[in-house]
Parts: structure tokens; C-alpha cells; sequence
């Protein structure tokens, strides 16, 4: 069955591309998260266990977003563990407890998360995929948002 997006094949499977890798950066920032949100420890505990668990669910609907995109662009989202490890540009990150630390982490890969979804809008507008971009302009301003925050968190 042909896609419903009327793009052509070479163009759309540049968006797929670009689309997996911001789909398995955000799986492995989910999967951060939720081991920053079962781990956290310090005087700032209970206000960034609950932001952790906030920032998890918020990623688990981008990732859900980002995969049925790549589903309507006729593409296959990356479902593996091993594919999302091998995709990712943000790496797994264990054994952290300290609030601070964990934050200066969640501000960089906001920022790898931002640039992912700035490469999938650059080559979605080249191919006139307004759905594409419509579907990421918000996730991009929402992350911008956030991760002034968290900057500004930093600041303290």
C-alpha cells in the first residue's frame, strides 16, 4: 500500500532517517530518565523526582508521535533496544544520584535532542513535508522552553 504523504520515496526516506535518529535519542532519554527519576538522591529529591517523572511521560508521548510519523510516511520506526543503542546520539547514562549532575546532563542532551529534531525539520522543509514539521515545530519550542528552565535551574 502506498503512503498517504505524497512525497517522493528518495525524499521521504531521508525524513525516516532523520526521524529514527531523533526516535532513538528519545528512547534513550526516556530510559534516562526514568533511571534519574528511581534514583535520585540529595536535598533536591523530592522536587526532581517528581520533574524526572514529569519529563519521562512527556518524552514517552514524543517518542509515540515520532514513530506513528514514520509509520505515515510509510517508513518503519526503530522498536529494538539494540537499534535505539546503535541509533542514539544520546548514550545511556547509570549510576548517577546527584541532582546537579543530572541536570547538566538533561541540559546537553536537550540540546542533541534539539539538534536531531533541527536536522528533521531542515530536510522535511526541502521536501515540503508540512506535516512533518508541523508535528516537530512544537516539540522543538517545548524542549527550547524546558531547557531554558533548566538552565536557569542551574544558575541556583
Amino acid at each position: 500500500m502506498k503512503p498517504t504523504v505524497q512525497i517522493p520515496d528518495s525524499e521521504r526516506e531521508q525524513i525516516i532517517i532523520k526521524l529514527n535518529d531523533s526516535l532513538a535519542a528519545y528512547q534513550v532519554f526516556y530510559q534516562n530518565l526514568r533511571g534519574f527519576h528511581w534514583n535520585i538522591k540529595g536535598e533536591n529529591f523530592f522536587e526532581l523526582h517528581v520533574q524526572f517523572e514529569n519529563w519521562y511521560n512527556d518524552a514517552a508521548l514524543q517518542i509515540d508521535a515520532l514513530a506513528e510519523r514514520i509509520l505515515t510516511l510509510g517508513g518503519e520506526p526503530l522498536h529494538s533496544f539494540k537499534e535505539y543503542l546503535e541509533t542514539s546520539a544520546i548514550e545511556p547514562k547509570t549510576k548517577k544520584y546527584n541532582g546537579r549532575e543530572i541536570m547538566e546532563m538533561i541540559y546537553l542532551d536537550h540540546i542533541s535532542l534539539l539538534h536531531l529534531l533541527g536536522q528533521a525539520v531542515e530536510v522535511a522543509g526541502q521536501s515540503d513535508d508540512e506535516g512533518t514539521n508541523d508535528l516537530l515545530t512544537p516539540m522543538i519550542s517545548n524542549l527550547e522552553k524546558t531547557n531554558w528552565m533548566v538552565g536557569a535551574w542551574l544558575k541556583s
